[in-house]
């Protein structure tokens, strides 16, 4: 297929692009008939249904990607007709694209127009789930460093905070630290936190700020008043957790965080190699 034609189909693909208020992509079943080469709606209509059942097949739900609507289109007399349409995902264009002939050269194109388009979108998916843990955890670093700091300032002893964080640790899981720990084979001497799912992180994050603000609130003073404080935080999220059905001593464990910061400065590093200009 030559550069020209590629570039011509990829703009025309994209023009007829359009975004629902909640900000979905997506394209309207007859444009994409014509699109994609077919001349009769009937028989787009063939490609369609292959579509759908591809779709449930995979284990997605059909009404999630394909959406009925009916609307207005012009006629030559000035007056309009209201015709049956169909709402397409990207993703629903792409299973669509799969079951059609593959000896038109434009559903060549959209095989892999939406195929690239489908893995850009999870990329970014997954890079903001990573990001998104990577902040959760430098704000449970920082709330942690302010409760140690005002425990230190409260009882005069610096090493209250490992043992108030253990107890914390113990109403929230169910489990002590250590036991957390092994269960989610954690490095000798790597913090829990460090391979906490984001959820759970965000967990501890909200009890350690109750804490500080009752410590502060209340004025605890004492290792106990300020442990007994910590206990009844992080027992009042688990059972938030458990009310929505999340055992968080049961998840799985995530990417070690090091490794994970590595990556996405490594990628960073990269953009900045080869940014786009604009001339």
């Amino acid at each position: 297929m030559k550069s020209e034609i590629i570039k011509s189909l990829a703009n025309t693909f994209e023009d007829h692009s359009q975004t629902t208020e909640n900000g979905i992509e997506f394209w309207f079943a007859r444009d994409i008939q014509h699109l994609l080469g077919y001349a009769e709606w009937r028989n787009f209509q063939k490609v369609i249904v292959k579509a759908k059942i591809t779709c449930e097949a995979i284990g997605n739900l059909v009404t999630d990607h394909f959406v009925d609507v009916n609307k207005m289109v012009p006629l030559g007399s000035g007056s309009e007709r209201e015709i049956e349409d169909i709402m397409l995902t990207r993703y629903a264009c792409y299973v669509i694209a799969q079951n059609g002939d593959p000896r038109k050269e434009q559903i060549a194109f959209a095989q892999n127009y939406f195929a690239i388009q489908t893995r850009k979108f999870e990329e970014i998916e997954k890079r903001i789930k990573d990001w998104e843990r990577l902040q959760a955890r430098q704000k449970l670093t920082l709330s942690e460093k302010e409760l140690s700091e005002l425990i230190y300032e409260q009882t005069g002893n610096d090493k209250n905070f490992g043992l108030i964080r253990s107890k914390g640790d113990a109403a929230l899981f169910g489990k002590s630290t250590q036991q957390m720990k092994q269960k989610l084979g954690v490095p000798k001497g790597r913090a829990l936190a460090d391979f906490l799912p984001t959820i759970t992180i965000k967990a501890k994050d909200f009890a350690t700020e109750i804490t500080v603000f009752n410590t502060k609130e209340k004025g605890l003073s004492t290792e106990r008043k300020i442990s007994a404080e910590h206990i009844t935080n992080n027992r009042g999220v688990r059972n938030i957790l458990l009310n929505r059905g999340i055992k968080p001593e049961e998840l799985p464990p995530e990417e070690d965080l090091k490794k994970l910061e590595r990556r996405v400065s490594s990628e960073s590093k990269k953009m900045g190699k080869n940014p786009d200009k604009l001339t």
